[in-house]
């Protein structure tokens, strides 16, 4: 974990305790009084987020101890015990909902992600995630997509070149793509190059292009999708293609069957519902 999701963790306690503290367990809760806190899935779920959950613990008090009973990655059934915490309970009710907030939604992304990949398994192709993420998170959240089974495309501007449309108008004179991407590579030879298409002529342009390595064919139906893949396996070159735009848990399915090697889905991050998960609190006897 690095340290924007441990400067996120410290962000997310001051919001909720204010340099305070949680005042309710202060004036309500016997300071001897120790908990188990279960924290129960209230529907089927793929687990995600106990790390961090076990940092927001970590950062409440060393006195509170997180377990998982489920890994990341692995499902949990309704009714099913996820993690446990123990400790004093005022030092678990304190971190309770900072620990759900984090993991109902890392567990909705990794939940719909497995809902996606299991759309395409029969197919080779990979299930990508996009940059389309909540800010400050996207470590979390690229983490919670390969917990669902998906692939994580680059982390951010920094890691890889991705050329579009509006790149190249910003110019006031055409850029000589292919020269331009002989000169990255040739400073950079492992530097990710992926150029967009919205055209199949596009597409035929860029497969004459040594050093691309992936073209992302945007909003194209699968008849052009196909044609594409056709085109691409009749040019003999190991360029990739990425499908994206209008995919859908409807539409998935027939886009990984025109055989394209990746499928780049916003939906994974952006448009996703936190799973239900609650803490059931119970004196720890022990």
């Amino acid at each position: 974990m690095n340290q924007i999701s441990l400067t996120l963790i410290t962000l997310a306690l001051e919001e909720d305790l204010g340099g305070i503290g949680d005042l309710t367990s202060l004036n309500f809760v016997d300071e001897s009084h120790r908990s188990l806190g279960r924290i129960v899935s209230r529907e089927s779920a793929i687990v995600s987020g106990t790390e961090v959950a076990r940092q927001v613990c970590a950062a409440v008090s060393p006195d509170l101890h997180f377990s998982s009973v489920i890994a990341d990655g692995e499902e949990a059934e309704k009714g099913q015990v996820v993690a446990v915490l123990r400790g004093p309970t005022r030092l678990v009710l304190t971190a309770e909902r900072t620990v759900l907030n984090f993991m109902q939604r890392l567990s909705g992304i990794a939940t719909v992600t497995r809902t996606y990949r299991k759309e395409i398994s029969h197919t080779g192709a990979k299930l990508l995630d996009t940059r389309k993420t909540t800010p400050g998170w996207r470590e979390l959240e690229k983490a919670a997509v390969v917990h669902g089974g998906g692939t994580n495309h680059r982390m951010g501007l920094y890691d890889a070149i991705m050329v579009k449309d509006n790149h190249l108008v910003a110019n006031p004179s055409p850029i000589d793509l292919k020269a331009k991407v002989e000169e990255l590579k040739s400073a950079k030879p492992n530097l990710k190059i992926e150029v967009e298409a919205d055209r199949i002529d596009q597409v035929a342009q860029f497969l004459t292009i040594d050093g691309i390595d992936v073209i992302l064919l945007d909003n194209m139906s699968t008849t052009e999708l196909a044609r594409a893949v056709s085109m691409r396996n009749e040019e003999n070159t190991k360029i990739l293609l990425e499908a994206s735009g209008g995919v859908n848990l409807t539409t998935i399915r027939s886009i990984a069957e025109t055989g394209v090697d990746f499928i780049s889905v916003g939906a994974l991050t952006h448009s996703v519902r936190s799973i239900d998960l609650g803490l059931d609190l119970s004196a720890d006897d022990e």
